[in-house]
């Protein structure tokens, strides 16, 4: 393990040796005459590594194929002022007595361009101190400095890790968010003061989701950063429930035919929202094409890496992402660093110097008077100090890790003469093992450490583009995203007004298919992502009450879906009650019943001594009157709600007062046939069918249905039935038979008396004298069985209370027909033709 570090080491050190002499110099700022103050030698060294200019032109010598040096062109505010904030954080401690006494930091910088190769080099350069060539004790010395920060990009970033890694040397990265770079195993010394893009590409997801957007297109960098970033919030943006449309990627160094193609993509799809994870870099070659093609009118959602990039936020750039909202880092202030920015800016703009005590370079004295016109750019802002801060942050890291790891060696120290030497003689690994444990507050009030992953706590800004003055694009603050919080307390809105995209007010929709309401499911189209749907309305009985529901809700079996599908509500229960127009018709003819009864009772008392009453046998036909009654009135029981009283009175009502009316009409019937044949010589039959006989045999024929329909109520009796079978949208309450067989014993019983009736009554029609009431007998036994033979299937498909009015129907009928065609004629007699009523007319044949 020792040998094959010591040999990798070598191969570094050459390889930085052969870059050297290949005349591809790295642009270190101490080299360049525009920045002579990006560099200081000191005790203990800090590497920095910057994309101060954002491109290089490599050319090729056109004979020899030659690489010529690199050209950094395109000065980088924004970077530049990173560059100077660490040498601002740098000599902020170096005038500490708290921390790191006794103890100067010093730093190298270099201009990495943007460029992967360049920023590989300064690695190589800050690793073995920038040789020209080898030397015996290259492979022995320590590294020229103790920890480096940068840089900017996750590529970059990558591969300088990679390239640091194996000397034990630790990168502290103020913008690299690739998630990639949290693995450890990979990137054993990796460090960054920025939080990854883990959380920041579920924040988005979550961000989108919570405006309702669920069709959108995606734009990325073509690199780790842009890549990884992308595939983790397609990863969460999925798991919301959000569909990508489209996703394409670019580079800034792509051809102006592949940026143009990725906005022709842009413009035909659908989206209207975009979620835009670019870098910097990238987003202002877009932010190019997208002015020159006029495209406005979408909603961007944009990553940490350019929501607040003031180089953007130009009036131009406005007109095409204004409204946009997207995460960015948090912002703070830090105390000095503007003066300290504009006094550099001032001595290197006008080449003089502020302090002639420091002024060492023979320069003239700067009076504060040179015009520079209105200086506004990313280098003097600082009313945005975001990435700033994690540079600040990543100096004070290192300064500490170095301050904990003396403190230890002084503490530890074996040595009795402890000297400078000594103290400040520490290794890159060492300042690596104090990193993990680093945990200190700065003077803004923010805590700083390092998880197990080399990542801080990822805590955002979500920020919205607002044009103020008609000019100035402000970055409003309208929420905040915590992921050190539990997950319903992370992402948090302020109540602040959001403009959306081309300054309005309304947020703006982006949906594949609009949003299924209550009541409704999706659909999903075959063949097209599932935000694609169409809204089919619930079943009968199936509710949604919630929009965009994927399922309907079966009711519970005493419930049922209203109009809209999007509540259950209690069945409506069905039952004959009193207060419908069939139940009161009912009601009606049963008390008519009555009433004509009645009258027929009072007719046959006023007259019980004329001989047409007595020949019909007045004692039986005051009985059939009363049992008739009965009849009626229990067709009664049957209106109404059912309870158990009810549901038993009824049926054994029913099956004991029919018995009882057609016992009366058969004693009659037996004994027209009887008188007959008791008319023959010698026959004394009559004697068996007296009045007493009569009575008995009413009383035993009664008697049998009073045993079954006591048997039935002890057994198995009716009881109330909610039937929700036969209609699922309502119930019908009905009074269940019990036992089924008791029900048709008792109908049984009665149709064999009303046939035994029927039979002997048509027997007897034709036996002579006016007094023989068999033919009226039979006529009311024939519609009295009619109408119970088509009762059976009439009352069998009959649904809810019409299978209880059909029933009702037929015991009125019947007793209707038994009233009309047995007491009619005699009462016609009695009050139309009193002088028919005579013992000579009925004695007539």
């Amino acid at each position: 393990s020792v040998h094959y570090r010591m040999l990798l080491r070598a191969a570094v050190l050459m390889f930085g040796a052969v870059l050297n002499a290949a005349e591809h110099p790295v642009c270190r700022i101490q080299g360049r005459a525009a920045f002579p103050h990006l560099t200081s030698e000191r005790n203990i060294m800090i590497g920095g590594m910057f994309s101060i200019h954002s491109k290089t032109d490599d050319k090729m010598h056109p004979f020899t194929a030659k690489p010529e040096p690199s050209e950094c062109k395109s000065l980088n505010f924004r970077e530049f002022r990173f560059a100077q904030t660490m040498i601002f954080a740098i000599e902020e401690i170096n005038n500490r007595t708290d921390l790191l006494p006794g103890v100067s930091l010093g730093y190298k910088i270099y201009d990495t361009c943007g460029s992967i190769p360049l920023s590989i080099r300064a690695a190589m350069a800050l690793m073995n101190g920038n040789e020209e060539t080898l030397s015996d004790t290259s492979c022995s010395r320590p590294a020229a400095v103790q920890a480096i920060i940068g840089e900017s990009g996750s590529s970059p970033s990558i591969a300088v890790s990679s390239a640091v890694g194996p000397f034990q040397i630790p990168l502290i990265s103020h913008f690299a968010t690739c998630s990639c770079l949290s693995d450890k195993n990979e990137f054993p010394t990796f460090f960054r003061t920025i939080p990854s893009d883990y959380y920041q590409s579920r924040a988005l997801a979550k961000l989108v989701k919570h405006f309702g957007w669920t069709w959108v297109g995606a734009i990325r960098s073509d690199s780790d950063y842009g890549n990884n970033g992308m595939a983790t919030f397609v990863q969460s943006a999925q798991q919301e429930g959000i569909c990508i449309e489209y996703s394409v990627a670019i580079y800034r160094t792509d051809p102006r035919e592949k940026i143009l193609k990725a906005i022709d993509v842009i413009m035909k799809n659908t989206a209207k929202v975009i979620v835009a994870f670019l870098a910097q870099g990238e987003m202002a070659v877009l932010l190019k094409e997208l002015s020159l093609q006029n495209v406005t009118g979408f909603q961007w959602v944009g990553s940490e890496s350019w929501i607040t990039a003031r180089n953007l936020a130009t009036l131009e750039g406005y007109k095409i992402l204004g409204g946009s909202i997207g995460f960015g880092i948090r912002k703070t202030k830090i105390d000095g660093l503007k003066d300290f920015l504009l006094n550099e800016f001032w001595e290197t703009a006008f080449r003089c110097s502020f302090s002639q005590k420091e002024n060492t370079t023979n320069r003239k004295s700067c009076t504060g008077s040179e015009s520079l016109g209105e200086i506004n750019n990313q280098y003097t802002d600082v009313s945005e100090l975001r990435i700033s801060n994690n540079v600040y942050k990543a100096v004070y890291a290192i300064a500490h890790s170095l301050h904990n790891l003396l403190e230890y060696n002084k503490i530890h120290s074996v040595s009795t003469n402890f000297s400078m030497a000594q103290e400040i003689a520490v290794a890159p690994w060492q300042v690596l093992e104090q990193l993990k444990n680093v945990n200190f507050t700065l003077k803004t009030g923010e805590q700083v450490f390092f998880d197990d992953n080399g990542d801080p706590i990822a805590r955002y800004e979500l920020v919205n583009w607002q044009l103020v003055n008609e000019s100035n694009t402000l970055f409003m603050t309208v929420g905040y995203y915590d992921a050190s919080l539990p997950a319903a307390q992370q992402f948090v809105m302020n109540h602040v007004n959001i403009v959306w995209a081309g300054g309005e007010h309304r947020k703006p929709e982006s949906v594949c298919s609009e949003s299924c309401l209550p009541g409704t499911r999706k659909a999903v189209q075959r063949g097209r992502p599932v935000c694609c749907y169409d809204c089919i309305q619930c079943a009968e009985g199936e509710i949604s009450n919630t929009t965009d529901s994927i399922i309907c809700i079966q009711c519970d079996l005493e419930y049922w879906s209203n109009g809209k599908r999007d509540k259950c509500i209690l069945k409506a229960v069905e039952f004959l009650s009193f207060e419908e127009i069939m139940g009161i018709l009912l009601i009606i003819f049963s008390l008519l019943g009555v009433l004509l009864t009645f009258g027929v009772a009072l007719v046959f008392f006023q007259h019980k001594h004329t001989p047409i009453v007595k020949a019909n046998n007045s004692e039986l036909s005051f009985l059939l009157l009363f049992s008739l009654t009965l009849c009626f009135l229990c067709s009664l029981t049957f209106i109404g709600q059912p309870s158990d009283w009810s549901c038993m009175l009824r049926h054994t009502a029913f099956g004991i007062t029919f018995v009882l009316c057609i016992s009366c009409v058969l004693g009659k019937t037996i004994v027209v046939l009887m008188a007959f044949r008791a008319t023959l010589p010698g026959n004394n039959i009559m004697k068996w069918f007296g009045p007493k006989q009569q009575r008995l045999s009413v009383l035993a024929f009664t008697l049998i249905q009073v045993l079954i329909c006591v048997l039935w109520v002890t057994i198995s009796p009716p009881f109330p039935y909610k039937n929700m079978k036969y209609y699922k949208e309502k119930i019908i309450l009905e009074c269940d038979l019990g036992s089924a067989g008791a029900f048709w014993a008792v109908l049984g019983y009665i149709g064999f008396l009303s046939a035994l009736c029927f039979v002997l009554a048509f027997l007897a029609r034709k036996l002579p004298d006016n007094f023989n009431e068999a033919k009226f007998i039979t006529f009311s036994m024939l519609i009295f069985c009619a109408v119970w033979i088509t009762f059976i299937p009439a009352y069998i498909s009959s649904p809810g209370k019409f299978t209880v009015a059909v029933e009702v129907f037929a015991i009125l009928a019947s007793s209707f027909g038994l009233l009309f065609c047995i007491f009619s004629p005699k009462c016609y007699i009695i009050l139309l033709k009193p002088q028919y009523n005579t013992k000579k007319n009925m004695m007539g044949k």
